[in-house]
């Protein structure tokens, strides 16, 4: 059977030649190494880098985490915070990864961002990159004052496999009487491992992260056990029965994405379970397309858009 799917936004296509140059759309296990060289070289700031425009300090909470303030902030003024997750596939990237993101958002609005170096597949399986996420959110919920966030307004985030962590951290807060948190920012969120949806059969050899990438992701992460009955909802929140009592969601994918129909999925049972979502499908988005086209208009309005919802919930 012909694979259909929308088409590219012009802008993507042709960036993504480039960009397929160097890692094709297809990520098989031998070129997992491939992925961590280009994600450290290419989207991972050194702790001096960040330093040039925000206060740095490196914890060390049992798992290893990177604080984010506005220089020169008081930290006897609470602030906002994000509690952060990067991407990377479950195999690759750091604390720094997408520190680029954080600044974008410090730089719009003061916080406290806190971003956890939670462990890789496949040298760690689930649950260690889960609970490694909850493990450093639970320590920043009893160092508040320290950290000068108000614990009023506590937001997790993560891109791609950090959104489906973020997801998974939020069911475990929920579930484990963990901190109270304020909203889940989730952006192209990698929360299934069925891949039982139209979109996560489109894309072969296509795109950005593709089938078969997402293939040997969860299979770095779930062994022989992913899409097979006995998954756990921490590590595929799409497969949690119950999704209410859950902070208000920001949902966002690319229309061309393998996670583009389970990311919908989950926006549209947050509210069929009593929740809020905000959901944005940005036409002919690929998946990570404002990395990968950084300045064209969408892109630039796909990161406003985090923004502001940002600034609506740590308004409310």
């Amino acid at each position: 059977m012909q694979r259909v799917h929308p088409p590219f936004d012009p802008e993507i296509a042709a960036a993504l030649v480039a960009v397929n140059k160097a890692l094709p759309s297809s990520v098989t296990p031998e070129l997992v190494g491939r992925l961590r060289e280009l994600t450290a070289a290419g989207h991972t700031m050194t702790v001096a880098e960040i330093g040039e425009h925000a206060d740095v300090r490196e914890v060390d909470a049992g798992v290893p985490l990177l604080v984010l303030r506005p220089k020169g902030s008081d930290p006897a003024a609470p602030l906002p915070g994000v509690y952060f997750m990067h991407g990377g596939g479950m195999m690759a990237g750091n604390n720094r990864t997408g520190a680029d993101w954080l600044l974008g958002w410090l730089a719009e609005i003061p916080m406290v961002v806190v971003s956890v170096d939670y462990r890789l597949a496949p040298e760690h399986p689930h649950p260690a990159p889960v609970e490694d996420c909850y493990t450093g959110l639970t320590w920043v919920g009893e160092h508040l004052a320290e950290l000068g966030i108000d614990p009023a307004r506590l937001v997790v985030a993560g891109g791609s496999a950090g959104g489906g962590l973020a997801a998974a951290t939020a069911l475990m807060a929920r579930d484990r009487g963990g901190p109270p948190l304020r909203g889940q920012l989730l952006v192209c969120p990698m929360i299934d491992d069925r891949a039982s949806t139209p979109s996560s059969t489109e894309l072969v050899g296509e795109g950005v992260w593709d089938s078969v990438s997402n293939a040997t992701g969860w299979s770095a992460l779930l062994g022989d056990a992913a899409g097979g009955p006995d998954v756990s909802p921490y590590a595929a929140p799409a497969r949690a029965a119950d999704l209410s009592d859950l902070p208000p969601a920001f949902i966002e994918v690319g229309s061309v994405e393998t996670f583009r129909d389970e990311a919908v999925a989950y926006a549209s049972r947050l509210w069929q379970s009593g929740g809020q979502a905000e959901l944005h499908v940005w036409p002919g988005g690929c998946h990570g397309f404002d990395e990968v086209v950084p300045h064209a208009p969408m892109s630039r309005e796909a990161r406003a858009s985090r923004a502001n919802w940002l600034r609506r919930v740590f308004a409310e």
